[in-house]
Order: structure tokens, then C-alpha cells, then sequence
């Protein structure tokens, strides 16, 4: 299946983006940890430029902490500064420290005058990578817009919270993927839209991947035999292990292709990391 997908609104917000560079001191980059890679929207890179940057490992309750790591020793490598999150936690004051820290040559030549100044920030990211969730737990009230679905954050919001002004902009991807394993791990995240896609092919493509990447987290969920290699088979032994049946007992694909992404979405499927950082799958240098 070829995926793509770059609704109007989005060239809107590159623009809009662009247009308030001037106005920030820093950008926060929200990734999903489960795709870092793909998170990684070249469209972005002019806005990086001569500015500071937070990258924000989001959803880290959704992997393996050692696969984590790998991340994380990556990035120090790279010396781009990170902080971990769980943005559904409530909790993410790390962000607003680690944003202080980036930022803290501005803060010390202010102090010194025995002046105190606020802090701007613009927060960036692709889709459904929890940007405004993050926020909202980070000014401790729900504020920004949010939602489980790509698109819900469509205009600029500033929100401020211990000298901090964060302005929340909408997920964006790029015009054209030119990898489409790329694509695909967005769309399993839930970064593209589910009704521009065939949710049977998907959920066969991501089944392809999980029956060599995490092959006993399937087994395990859906208690399965573990005997077939076919897809086509695992994903009807699936819908018939839960009942999703059609009559003639056909499998219902609908229901089971659904199920089983948002399974993964929800990390009921356990803790899977789609992407490493081996040699080609490095976040660029920006």
C-alpha cells in the first residue's frame, strides 16, 4: 500500500511556523519513541536552524527502556539534548527544566543585569506525537486542544506556566515520503489519518513487521499457535480468536484490522519499538 497524505493545512502551518521564529528563543521537538525516525520531518530543518533545540522522547512508557537507551546514547553522541516523557502522566516539569538548561546562557546574561525574563518556546512535531498533551501537563490544565486523531491543533496557541511561553503548533508531516516504511510507522502511530487508508492493508503490513520483529508479543496477546508465517492466516486466526466473525464464520476484516492497530496504539500489544538507531535509520543532523 502507498501512503501519502499533506492536507492544505499543513503548508499553513509551516508558514505560520516560520512567520514566528523570530518570536522564540528555542524549539521543543516532540517525538514518538516508538518512531523516532519517522518523526523526523525534514520540513522542520530550516526552522532548526540557528536555534535551540529540546528533542522530547514522548509515549516512553510505550518501549523498552533499554531500547531507550540506544536512543538516548545516540543523541548524546550527537549532542542533541533530550529529555523522556510520558506526557499522559501529568507530569512533564523535566521538559520545562531541560528547556532552562538549553536556554541558559540567556537566562545567566539577564541575571546578571538582575533582570528575569520569560523564556519562549515553539513546540513542534509531527501528528499525534502528543505535543498539546505535553503541554497540558505541563501548564496543569487542559488548554491546549488535544486529541487522539492527526489535524485537532490547526491554529497557534501560547500557553505559559514559571516564566516559560510555549506556543503549541499543529503536527505536520512533508509533502512526499519518499520511504514508505516511513510512512507506514506513521500511520501505525496514528499520525496520518485512518480514513484516508485501507486499515486491512495496514494492519497487514504492520502484522508483516511484528510476525520478525516481536513475534511472541502476538502470541502471547491473541493466543495464538505460533505455526503460521502466512499473514493473511495469522490475521484471520486473530479475528477468529476473538470472535470477530462474519456470517458463513468469515472473518470480519474490518473490525480485526481496526482492533488490532489501535491494540498497538493503546500498547496492549506490550512494548515494541519500531525503529532502532542502527546506521541507517540515525536521525539526521540537523
Amino acid at each position: 500500500m502507498n501512503i501519502q497524505w499533506f492536507p492544505g493545512h499543513m503548508t499553513k502551518a509551516i508558514r505560520m511556523m516560520e512567520e514566528n521564529l523570530r518570536l522564540v528563543d528555542a524549539l521543543i521537538y516532540v517525538i514518538d519513541a516508538r518512531a523516532v525516525y519517522s518523526c523526523d520531518n525534514p520540513l522542520f530543518n530550516k526552522l532548526l536552524q540557528g536555534k535551540k533545540v529540546l528533542y522530547v522522547f514522548n509515549k516512553c512508557d510505550l518501549v523498552d527502556k533499554d531500547d531507550l537507551a540506544l536512543w538516548c546514547e545516540e543523541f548524546k553522541r550527537q549532542g542533541k539534548p533530550f529529555v523522556k516523557a510520558i506526557g499522559t502522566s501529568g507530569d512533564c516539569s523535566q521538559i520545562v527544566a531541560g528547556l532552562k538548561q538549553v536556554v541558559s546562557d540567556k537566562i545567566e546574561k539577564y541575571a546578571a543585569k538582575g533582570a528575569k525574563i520569560s523564556v519562549r518556546a515553539m513546540v513542534v512535531g509531527v501528528p499525534n506525537s502528543g505535543k498539546s498533551t505535553i503541554i497540558n501537563a505541563m501548564v496543569k490544565k487542559a488548554k491546549a486542544v488535544t486529541g487522539d486523531r492527526p489535524g485537532v491543533t490547526r491554529g497557534k496557541q501560547w500557553l505559559s506556566i514559571d516564566n516559560v511561553d510555549f506556543l503549541d503548533t499543529p503536527g505536520t508531516l512533508w509533502g512526499k515520503f519518499e520511504d514508505q516504511k516511513v510512512a507506514h510507522h506513521l500511520a501505525y502511530i496514528g499520525s496520518i489519518r485512518d480514513d484516508i487508508l485501507d486499515e486491512s492493508e495496514l494492519a497487514f503490513d504492520f502484522l508483516d513487521e511484528m510476525k520478525k520483529l516481536y513475534p511472541q508479543n502476538l502470541i502471547d496477546r491473541y493466543n495464538l499457535s505460533g505455526e503460521s508465517d502466512d499473514t493473511i492466516a495469522l490475521f484471520e486466526e486473530i479475528a477468529m480468536a476473538r470472535g470477530f466473525k462474519l456470517k458463513g464464520n468469515q472473518p470480519d476484516y474490518d473490525r480485526t484490522a481496526k482492533m488490532i492497530i489501535d491494540e498497538f496504539r493503546k500498547g496492549k500489544l506490550g512494548k515494541i519499538m519500531l525503529e532502532k538507531p542502527k546506521a541507517k535509520l540515525v536521525l539526521k543532523e540537523n
